[in-house]
């Protein structure tokens, strides 16, 4: 317990960001941590010069306060304790500046409802606050619960995928949890049979990827169990997820720089997006 001292909860108003600062209230419980919820009011792009701008930034910033205020009387009735913060501008940035001032260890954000595309190419807050901050980011999904007797870890190997095995197991052990490991060879069809000596390299390697984390968790007196899956990985990590009924998937974020931070359609942002549980993000 006590991975997560402070956490920051990204609320907008709607039902799916304060479905997850309430379940964000029964980690916060458990971990001992404290929380704070920020609302960002975007900013005013029009024409400052026009008669009305003060009506019309009013008008942006009105379903902001509405939130604040809706949180903190979630918060009163959940009897957790809970600072809130209006912001403005850049919602990514200024979440991300938020959680850092405040020193929160974690970000916590909730995943509405969305369309096939939307949910392929997550071009969203939530992708860009992956991308930049260098803190944990649990996505909740609306209607799911934050939980952790089921984790399903997704590992290829990386450090990335290092961080998310010692966060899968800390929690697992803290919980009472099992694991569930699964590592994704993705390749085009015509790879099979114009290199299958390098497919069947691919699959070798995996199986250890899945090898060394079962063998970590069992160390650690976690049950766990391993697969090695072939097609497109979101879409296998997705399918173990409904299949074997898991609480939580936890996996790695590769670091990206520049353009490449906002170029949507990651394994970790296409997971997210079609997620049946909550997806919680490790980084470095």
């Amino acid at each position: 317990m006590g991975r997560y001292r402070k956490m920051l909860v990204a609320i907008d108003g709607s039902e799916s960001s304060l479905h997850a600062l309430k379940e964000s209230f029964k980690l916060a419980t458990t971990e001992k941590s404290w929380i704070t919820a920020v609302c960002v009011i975007p900013p005013y792009v029009g024409d400052l010069d026009l008669v009305g701008v003060g009506n019309v930034q009013q008008a942006m910033r009105h379903p902001c306060e509405k939130a604040i205020e809706r949180a903190k009387a979630l918060a009163k009735s959940e009897r957790a304790l809970m600072k809130a913060v209006l912001e403005e501008g850049a919602a990514h940035e200024r979440i991300i500046d938020v959680a850092e001032a405040e020193n929160c260890e974690l970000i916590v954000m909730g995943r509405k409802g969305m369309s096939k595309l939307e949910r392929t190419l997550v071009g969203s807050v939530t992708a860009r606050v992956i991308g930049y901050s260098q803190m944990d980011v649990l996505i909740v999904p609306l209607h799911s619960s934050i939980a952790w007797k089921k984790i399903l870890l997704a590992t290829d190997g990386s450090v990335h995928s290092k961080i998310a095995t010692e966060r899968a197991i800390d929690f697992a052990s803290s919980y009472g949890g099992e694991l569930k490991i699964v590592s994704v060879v993705d390749v085009p069809p015509e790879f099979y049979a114009d290199a299958p000596d390098a497919f069947e390299d691919m699959i070798a390697r995996a199986k250890e990827y899945v090898k060394i984390a079962r063998l970590q968790a069992e160390a650690a007196g976690i049950k766990a169990e391993g697969f090695v899956g072939e097609g497109e990985a979101f879409h296998v990590i997705n399918k173990i997820a409904k299949n074997e009924n898991t609480d939580m998937i936890v996996m790695g974020s590769h670091g990206r720089t520049g353009l490449k931070r906002l170029l949507m359609g990651s394994v970790a942002e296409k997971v997210i997006g079609y997620a049946p549980c909550p997806v919680l993000v490790a980084r470095l």
